[in-house]
């Protein structure tokens, strides 16, 4: 075991400092684009979700209209619009939502990349 007075005692404490560091710098969260924590997959799952199951639940709640009031294409093609508008709704304001939290995580204080603005 080195003495304290060791010069490679020295080295080493400062070594372990900067390794302590390192992995502090390494075990940094990475942004997440959806809203709830999941990465961009989950975030694309559950926009096909709401967008599918809008239409779904607004048909299926035409067609129990139909069934019970006898207006028979009405109440589905009602339904199927509405369902349809609804998870239209839905998925733009996920994507707002999903959109501004991206942007409190963007550091506005980086100098922007070189603009490719030439046509090859």
């Amino acid at each position: 075991m080195p003495h304290p007075e060791d010069p490679s005692h020295g080295a080493l404490k400062r070594l372990d400092k900067r390794l302590d560091a390192f992995e502090a710098g390494r075990a940094k969260p990475a942004v997440q684009a959806g809203s709830d924590g999941l990465g961009g997959m989950g975030s694309g799952y559950r926009f096909l979700g709401e967008v599918v199951g809008g239409v779904f639940v607004g048909t299926g709640l035409g067609w129990l209209i139909d069934k019970f009031a006898h207006t028979s294409p009405l109440g589905l093609i009602g339904g199927l619009l509405i369902g349809t508008g609804v998870s239209i709704w839905v998925a733009i304001r996920g994507a707002m939502r999903d959109a501004s939290k991206f942007e409190a995580t963007v550091d506005p204080q980086a100098e922007p990349g070189p603009a490719d603005d030439e046509d090859d």
